[in-house]
This record gives structure tokens, C-alpha cells and sequence, in this order.
């Protein structure tokens, strides 16, 4: 099932080449009860190159802090930093939803090395 969008429209590939998305291994995960929208926050271990990063992730359907650190996911590095509440947000978590509208996160299904840039 879909979420209902519409593709994007079409981007030339060095656009998305602009786009910096990295493998990271989740080495802190905390509820973030504060947030508006029930969160978690994260920090993630993209390697030596990028180093720890924070993220606030609405992921709490499907994911508890415990069952998140040692996992692997895929995050946008290269966005500025973002603030959620009094939380800084440093990379974007990515998922899609499953079908009632809830967050799966992206990860990759054999483990690959952290900082790793998707292509």
C-alpha cells in the first residue's frame, strides 16, 4: 500500500547526488516525552568521517529505546541542524510508513560499515 502521494517530479541524478544519506549504528536511544509527537531520541554512530549524531525520531510504534541501540539505519547527514523543542536534531532518520501511517525505519539488511554513503 501506498501513502497516498504522488511521485515527486523528476530531479536531474546530480541533485541527488546532493543528497548525503549514510549508515549508522544506533549507540543511544532515550524517550523524548517532551516532544509533541510521541519521539525517541537517538544518537547514531556514522563512523570516523562523520562521527556521533544526534536525531529525534517518531518512531515509538514500532521501535522502544531498548530495542534500538546496536541497530543499523539510514539518515540524511548533510541537512542543518534542526530543532525539536528543546532537543537539537543533527541528521534525519529515514522510514517509510507501513500501512496505518506508522514509521518503519530504512536500514540495510546485512550489516555494512558505519559513515557507509548510500548509492
Amino acid at each position: 500500500m501506498s501513502d497516498g502521494t504522488a511521485p515527486a517530479e523528476t530531479i536531474a541524478f546530480d541533485d541527488f547526488l546532493k543528497v548525503d544519506i549514510r549508515v549508522g549504528t544506533v549507540v543511544e536511544a532515550e524517550p523524548y516525552p517532551e516532544a509533541r509527537k510521541p519521539a525517541i531520541k537517538l544518537r547514531i554512530d556514522f563512523g570516523p568521517q562523520i562521527g556521533i549524531k544526534r536525531s529525534s525520531a517518531q518512531i515509538t510504534k514500532h521501535y522502544a529505546p531498548e530495542t534500538l541501540v546496536g541497530r543499523q539505519i539510514v539518515a540524511v547527514v548533510n541537512f542543518p541542524p534542526r530543532q525539536i523543542g528543546k532537543f537539537m536534531s543533527e541528521v534525519l532518520t529515514l522510514g517509510v510508513p507501513d500501512e496505518a501511517g506508522q514509521v518503519v525505519l530504512l536500514a540495510p539488511t546485512i550489516a555494512a560499515p558505519d559513515g557507509g554513503r548510500m548509492f
